[in-house]
């Protein structure tokens, strides 16, 4: 294991997570910060060591995880916080599944890079110019049709 190591894929031992030999230990906590954890799953020990009882655990996780994600996937179109539901079941399922640890490591660096970038003042001043771009085009367009056809109500159609 390489300590300090920048590179992706590379797991990072801090030396208040390691024993003596300098391996990680056994919680599967790696990183500088004990921020990421080893795959696999995350019941408690009991629960791993009978293998009907993890069986019905991890079918459970996934039906809560499953239950979550449609409740954010409804919530979409609708009034709620759909993606933020949806994430939520997500992480239900990385509780248990390697599939969805990966999914939302993946969809983390993401949106950190998403929030760096947006962050560099020469993206900010061209997102600025082009939103600034935007409204003055859609305000042209409104008064331009507001000029041609004027403001009608539907309520206040004329009876015949």
């Amino acid at each position: 294991m390489n300590t300090g190591s920048d590179q992706p894929g590379e797991v990072v031992v801090a030396a208040d997570d390691s024993d003596e030999t300098g391996e990680a230990k056994a919680d599967g906590r790696v990183g500088e910060r004990g921020a990421e954890r080893g795959l696999g799953s995350r019941a408690p020990e009991f629960i791993r060591s009978r293998r009907a009882l993890h069986l019905s655990w991890q079918v459970g996780v996934f039906v809560v995880g499953l239950a979550v994600v449609v409740a954010g996937i409804i919530m979409l179109p609708l009034p709620g916080p759909g993606w933020v539901v949806i994430f939520g079941g997500m992480a239900i399922w990385a509780t248990e599944f390697v599939w969805a640890q990966l999914v939302l490591r993946w969809t983390k660096r993401k949106v950190t890079e998403a929030a760096q970038r947006a962050l560099d003042p020469t993206v900010r001043r061209r997102n600025i110019i082009l939103t600034a771009t935007g409204l003055v085009i859609v305000g042209a367009l409104v008064g331009i049709y507001l000029w041609k056809f004027g403001v009608v109500m539907p309520w206040k159609i004329k009876d015949q």
